[in-house]
């Protein structure tokens, strides 16, 4: 936009150019403009400009999201459509109260006594008129700001009040012909909003203006932002269209209770399941809710009230019908209204129903399940039925439920809720089923999963390393009296040694760690033959060993090459004698009754002749469980040195070995961590980021099995003492991560075997994994990228987490916390608010909400917070933080 003494001249042509731009590019509309000062230039020559260049730009952000969520209406679905206009309504709201604000700071502007207000307010129509990252349809998110500020300044007599208020008038003029041109797009999008549009004009380029909007803007990012993230359609199990419990995982049960609510046994059975902390999912008949006039009108009656207590719990809600009819002997609009006039009951009653149906007597018919496909609305089955309805003695309820189980190992059991026999029946019956290792799947909003699996189940037990107990010797050596001393083999053998301990649960007494003096060659082989070989493993067990230290070869008269690590009391003059030689090692390797046994070698050595890599089959799992392996990865060859500055103190080799063993090494997403994968991974990396070329390979003797570590569930939450990395470990990280990407991941690996040749790895085929695991993996994605500071790339994956496990309170946190690390404070509200609706208990989110709500300035909601926080954990770890808080409000 022109400036204002040139204006109506260059009118016409500007106004040409909108017209014909079609075929070019941004850049190609208005020429000059690359010319005019951005925001960001603007504000860095005027200061005082500053705060008003930015809340104008906060006014064009919300203006774009409109767009961006409305403009494609045509192709949502009714329910989009639905979420779009609701998440539009409150972005118009919040631009009504940023154009209040805006005009606030032009009053107090235009209040003042300094000379320099009006040049200030030149700056903010500079950047209006002219800034060359605007399209012409941006500046239309001014038009109602700059008639607030020509109607201000229109009181002012002065002559430069004067000049603005005219320079002013002339751009509303501009605007309008702007507007004219994109007025039926403008009025689709708006007119829910504000009704002020009436001519019907077309605009040419309005395709390409919202082509440039999806370049920064995406529909699913805004509604994150507003606390929405839309569940991938449900899953379909069992069959195309019903869920009858079938392929739930081993030792899984859902509780189901029909025909309620009733006024006094439903309440007892959620006591029930209270008490036993396992989810339900109740159908309830419409009518025990209340009716639905002709003309749409909901009434509930008084158990509405029961209802929207067991959605409040945490409890699944779901339709069966408005009467309990038997609708496969029912159609048309009786059928219409068995279904969808219960569904707008329970809408009614909270919109958290769940979107499940269990037809009354499991009878169906096509037209039936046509009418749930179309409502959005699973039919839910069962394949365990109590039979409470008929038997009138809990005790045969309860051994009939436990045989079935018994049978089925898994399923969906169908109760009533509104029987007492039920409600004796049930204690027993959940007392028999947890002391068999029995888990409880509640619906969460996708399918059915296991929220909080309990101690000593089974869960997962498809999945599964299959290995009895777990050995490791760790060795470190920095103290050499004869070689060189280093610097972090010792802190090296303790990280991993704690790796080891911690995340992957290997017994302490079962971890042998020798450091510095307690390395000698004696003490290290003692370590193996006292402790592991032989059968003092047994054939079911795995062993990882680990030495950070010195390596050397020796070449053989053969001329064959042989590697050795060196203890720390070894001379370098007779390490031939003194040292270990790999050969030592191999037999050790073969004497060992362990299934499987990993050797990793941060140190540079050749000299052992290595056999092939493991199997790469989708059955995995199942082969690896009867193939035995020995496997090694060592640091480098025999002509290179081990770089020992890695980031925290530790070599290169081990902190990429580190990183890999914390989960970046599951390359194939399965939640396993083989030793070809590990392999796979570090490799690569080390070699990207340092001199060194790491050998895998295969010990003679091995069957082709593979080492195989179980990545752990992260039950963290993200909260203000949540570690990150230094910016050294990023950095190098990111090197890593480039020469990951860099690669193509479905292609083989090449890498080094100790012969100085080049061996291929293949990472096995991951077989299928549930919805539950899926966004376990997701979640735990976002937490290794949060910790590296990657906050965006961390958030797509915890939202990524949340359309696979709606009710997924660990990552709803992690994705509210996220924002608050980026200071978007009202987006981290959002979300920890939805993580308190999922989980009301989780102490260190009501902590979070609190600090966002206190930099958010909401200084009530910031107390209520802390307040709850500290009821939950008058001794947590956020305790004296929350006071501190609660001391400043």
């Amino acid at each position: 936009m022109p400036r204002a003494p040139s204006f109506r001249l260059l009118l016409p042509s500007l106004l040409l150019t909108l017209l014909v731009a079609g075929c070019g590019d941004k850049d190609a509309q208005a020429p000059a403009a690359v010319t005019q000062p951005s925001a960001q230039a603007a504000a860095a020559a005027d200061p005082a400009a500053a705060p008003l260049l930015g809340a104008l730009q906060k006014q064009l952000d919300g203006y774009r999201r409109i767009i961006v969520l409305l403009a494609d209406e045509e192709q949502q679905s009714a329910a989009d459509r639905t979420t779009s206009t609701r998440i539009g309504q409150q972005l118009f709201h919040d631009g009504l109260e940023q154009r209040g604000a805006i005009a606030t700071q032009f009053d107090t502007l235009l209040r003042g006594t300094s000379p320099q207000r009006f040049a200030t307010l030149g700056t903010v129509l500079d950047y209006i008129e002219s800034a060359p990252e605007l399209f012409d349809a941006d500046r239309l998110a001014f038009r109602e700001v700059l008639r607030d500020l020509h109607e201000r300044i229109g009181a002012d007599s002065s002559l430069p009040a004067v000049k603005l208020h005219q320079r002013i008038g002339e751009d509303l003029e501009a605007l309008d012909e702007i507007e004219r041109n994109y007025n039926q797009e403008l009025t689709r999008i708006f007119s829910r909003f504000e009704r002020t549009r009436a001519i019907e004009l077309k605009r040419e380029k309005w395709d390409d203006y919202i082509a440039h909007l999806h370049k920064d803007y995406s529909r699913e990012a805004i509604l994150r932002d507003y606390g929405v993230i839309e569940p991938y359609p449900m899953s379909m199990k069992d069959s195309d269209r019903e869920i009858f419990g079938r392929d739930l995982p081993p030792k899984t049960v859902v509780l189901t209770f029909d025909d309620g609510p009733h006024k006094a046994y439903t309440d007892e059975v959620v006591a029930i399941l209270k008490r036993y902390d396992v989810p339900g999912v109740f159908f309830e008949v419409g009518r025990n809710l209340g009716k639905v006039d002709t003309d749409g009108k909901v009434s509930l009656g008084p158990m509405a009230k029961i209802s929207r207590n067991l959605m409040e719990e945490g409890n699944a809600v779901g339709n069966h019908s408005l009467t309990h009819a038997q609708l496969s002997r029912t159609t048309g609009d009786a059928l219409r209204q068995q279904v969808l006039d219960t569904d707008t009951l329970l809408k009614d009653v909270d919109s958290k129903r769940a979107p499940l149906f269990r037809f009354p007597y499991g009878a169906r018919n096509a037209e039936g399940l046509q009418l749930l496909n179309e409502a959005g609305l699973k039919s839910i089955m069962w394949n365990i039925d109590s039979m409470d309805w008929a038997d009138p003695v809990p005790e045969s309820i309860v051994q009939r439920v436990l045989d079935q189980v018994n049978k089925e190992q898994r399923g969906i059991i169908l109760f009533h809720d509104i029987h007492d026999r039920a409600v004796k029946a049930l204690p027993q019956i959940l007392d028999r089923l947890i002391a068999d290792g029995y888990q409880f799947a509640g619906w969460n909003g996708r399918d059915f999963s296991v929220a909080r699996p309990r101690k000593g189940s089974d869960r997962d037990a498809t999945v599964t390393t299959g290995y009895e107990k777990s050995w490791a010797i760790v060795v470190g050596i920095d103290n050499y009296a004869k070689w060189p001393k280093l610097e972090y083999a010792s802190h090296d053998a303790q990280a991993v040694a704690d790796t080891l301990t911690g995340q992957f649960g290997f017994p302490s007494s079962q971890v042998i760690v020798l450091k510095n003096e307690q390395s000698t060659r004696n003490n290290i082989l003692a370590a193996f033959h006292d402790r592991l070989s032989d059968d003092r493993t047994g054939r079911n067990d795995r062993v990882f060993v680990f030495f950070a230290g010195h390596g050397a070869t020796r070449q053989l008269a053969s001329g064959r090459d042989l590697g050795y690590i060196i203890p720390v009391d070894s001379d370098p003059k007779e390490f031939a004698t003194d040292a270990i030689a790999m050969t030592d090692i191999q037999n050790i390797a073969e004497s060992m009754q362990a299934k499987h046994v990993m050797f990793v070698m941060d140190a540079c050595y050749s000299g052992l002749g290595l056999t092939r890599g493991g199997p790469s089959s989708s059955s995995f799992l199942r082969e690896n469980a009867r193939r035995s392996a020995r496997q090694m990865l060592t640091a480098g060859g025999a002509d290179q040195q081990v770089a020992d500055a890695g980031p925290n103190g530790h070599s290169v080799f081990t902190w990429v070995l580190l990183q890999a063993l914390a989960g970046k090494g599951d390359l194939n997403g399965d939640g396993l961590i083989t030793g070809t994968e590990l392999a796979a991974y570090v490799a690569p990396a080390v070699s990207a980021v340092s001199q060194q070329t790491p050998a895998f390979g295969s010990l003679p003797g091995s069957q082709g099995g593979e080492f195989v570590f179980q990545v752990p569930d992260s039950q963290e939450y993200l909260n203000a003492d949540t570690r990150q990395l230094t910016a050294d470990a990023i950095a190098l990280n990111n090197k890593v991560d480039a020469a990951q990407d860099a690669k193509n991941s479905e292609a083989p690996v090449t890498v080094a075997d100790l012969q100085g040749g080049k061996a291929k790895l293949v990472v096995p085929t991951a077989g299928p994994s549930s919805d539950r695991q899926r966004s376990q993996q997701a979640n735990d994605r976002g937490l290794q990228l949060y910790r590296e500071k990657r906050y965006d790339e961390a958030a797509v994956q915890f939202a990524e987490a949340l359309k696979l496990r709606p009710d997924f309170a660990q990552a709803a946190n992690n994705l509210g916390f996220v924002y608050y690390r980026q200071q978007r404070y009202a987006e981290a509200a959002r979300w920890l608010e939805n993580t308190l609706k999922i989980d009301p208990s989780r102490a260190v989110a009501h902590l979070n909400l609190g600090d966002a709500y206190f930099h958010a300035g909401d200084k009530a909601k910031a107390k209520q917070a802390y307040t709850t926080y500290l009821a939950l954990q008058p001794q947590g770890t956020g305790a004296a933080q929350a006071r501190a808080q609660l001391e400043k409000l």
